[in-house]
């Protein structure tokens, strides 16, 4: 079965605060702001994504009684792409507190031509086998970078199900992902249709990793 794509501005939410001053050049010059609206954008993220595990019913013991509920049955691998996705992962986690976690070193390794390759040094992760993954990365522009990530970590196990969480998506990106994992489920924050010739997304937000943590040399 295909994945879904998920688009969070579909829907007027708090969340759309959020977004647009991630996209703001005045309010992106408070660095501590970007990597909070980074962060809460991965909590709503996960509060969607929450609705879609399966569920087993349990019984809580209170102070005066029993109460029954149902809770989250599948574990949970939160991975993200360093060093941008750092604060969208800590979003993830925030909700998804008791989930394993994963991390990838890819970085754009860019040609004289103009053209670039990832280049990805390594990938700290757990079993994946029978796991719901997570995998956030906040620009989902060509979709290279995420494409890498999940070709190297399936030799780590089989997931049940994949999730790639984004904060902008390109079009482009989001056809890129689909065409080499059809079965990935795509949550994005907003999707925009422009990519421009050197792979930046417009209208986008510029350089997340940048923004959140200073300019790399």
């Amino acid at each position: 079965m295909p994945g879904s794509i998920f688009n969070l501005t579909e829907k007027h939410s708090i969340a759309n605060s959020f977004l647009a001053e991630l996209r703001n050049i005045h309010v992106q010059k408070d660095r501590m702001r970007f990597r909070r609206n980074l962060e809460r954008v991965g909590e709503v993220l996960a509060y969607e994504i929450s609705q879609t595990l399966r569920y087993a019913p349990a019984d809580i013991e209170t102070p005066l009684g029993v109460s029954s509920t149902a809770l989250p049955a599948q574990r949970i691998v939160l991975a993200t792409i360093l060093r941008a996705g750092l604060p969208l992962h800590q979003g993830l986690l925030n909700y998804f507190d008791r989930a394993d976690n994963a991390f990838v070193s890819a970085y754009r390794r860019q040609h004289k031509d103009g053209s670039f390759t990832i280049q990805l040094d390594y990938i700290s992760t757990p079993d994946l086998d029978n796991s719901v993954l997570i995998l956030a990365d906040p620009m989902l522009a060509t979709g290279a970078s995420v494409n890498l990530a999940l070709k190297e970590m399936a030799r780590f196990g089989k997931p049940d199900t994949i999730h790639v969480v984004t904060v902008i998506a390109s079009v482009a990106g989001i056809d890129a992902v689909r065409r080499q994992h059809p079965e990935a489920h795509i949550w994005a924050g907003s999707i925009d249709e422009e990519l421009t010739a050197k792979s930046y997304i417009v209208p986008g937000l510029g350089d997340a990793g940048d923004l959140a943590y200073g300019e790399k040399r």
